[in-house]
């Protein structure tokens, strides 16, 4: 899969969380190479399936609340577009073509794709393409996604010190205040945890869908309330939202609820502590780092 194409089946899986009514997803390949994603094979185009949906009341039985994801509507991709397209799409009838380039992410080495695809109907269908559609489509957008490999301090690459990486500590004041006051949790470690996921990115796309700055499964977010994760506001509000209640689930162990959103709840009940993934033992020492280093320069200002 070419980097821009990925980053577009990365946006495209994440449109399709429990959608409303059973189908299939569809890769088509038009004759001018352009590539797009439909819940229905295009006409004239080469098509294949790549991935399936079950109804949303059939995910509903096999699923417990907390796991099921994803927007409600009518078809996966029609002409309503789910909320995680309308958050993350801008002005309509936007004249350039795509742009999709790959670059080392935030300087440790790890792959970011960063670019727009188009989102437009055409026969009742929404589709989303890296090319700009010619001729008269309904609905045309744009989405603006960064996509990247893995979470900031998740990469095994090396290249960053997280003892002296330079620190973020103004940007989205008032959000991470607000949230952290409202929820009870140290702006320290609400901030190494954003710089953790996103390093500040609010456009950041994983492979797995996490999404925005404290990189929210689209579970996660409706868990907490989140309607548009690509919102700075909303997604501190819910990310710090799920740390107080795995600081509160872990009798306020860091460490631990560092473990838990890099992993799961689930998986530090099961090893009972941190789990032994290399990703994931990274992640809560590079967190610690980060918030004991935010911990002093907030305390010295």
């Amino acid at each position: 899969m070419t980097k821009g194409a990925r980053g577009l089946f990365a946006i495209a899986c994440l449109l399709l969380t429990a959608p409303a009514v059973a189908g299939n997803v569809y890769r088509c390949t038009g004759a001018d190479g352009a590539r797009s994603y439909s819940s229905r094979s295009i006409p004239g185009a080469e098509c294949k399936v790549v991935g399936s949906f079950p109804s949303r009341s059939a995910a509903a039985r096999a699923s417990a609340p907390a796991s099921t994801s994803g927007p409600s509507a009518a078809d996966a991709f029609s002409a309503q577009p789910a909320p995680a397209v309308a958050a993350a799409t801008g002005t309509a009838d936007v004249a350039a073509p795509a742009v999709v380039r790959s670059k080392p992410a935030a300087g440790d080495g790890s792959r970011r794709v960063s670019g727009q695809v188009y989102s437009y109907v055409q026969d009742g269908v929404r589709h989303y393409t890296s090319v700009r559609p010619r001729g008269s489509v309904d609905a045309l957008k744009t989405i603006q996604y960064s996509y990247v490999e893995t979470c900031y301090a998740c990469s095994s690459r090396p290249g960053v010190d997280f003892g002296r990486v330079r620190l973020n500590t103004t940007a989205y004041n008032d959000e991470i205040s607000a949230a952290s006051r409202r929820y009870g949790v140290d702006e320290a470690v609400v901030r190494a945890i954003i710089h953790a996921e996103s390093a500040f990115n609010p456009r950041a796309l994983s492979r797995v869908g996490a999404q925005g700055l404290m990189q929210l499964m689209p579970a996660t977010a409706r868990r907490f309330g989140v309607g548009d994760a690509f919102d700075a506001a909303q997604n501190i509000r819910g990310g710090v939202q799920y740390l107080a209640w795995l600081l509160k689930r872990f009798d306020g162990n860091v460490r631990l609820a560092a473990a838990g959103y890099n992993a799961g709840e689930g998986a530090v009940d099961k090893y009972k502590g941190v789990p032994p993934y290399a990703e994931t033992q990274r992640y809560v020492e590079r967190v610690g780092l980060l918030a004991d280093r935010y911990r002093r320069t907030v305390a010295s200002r």
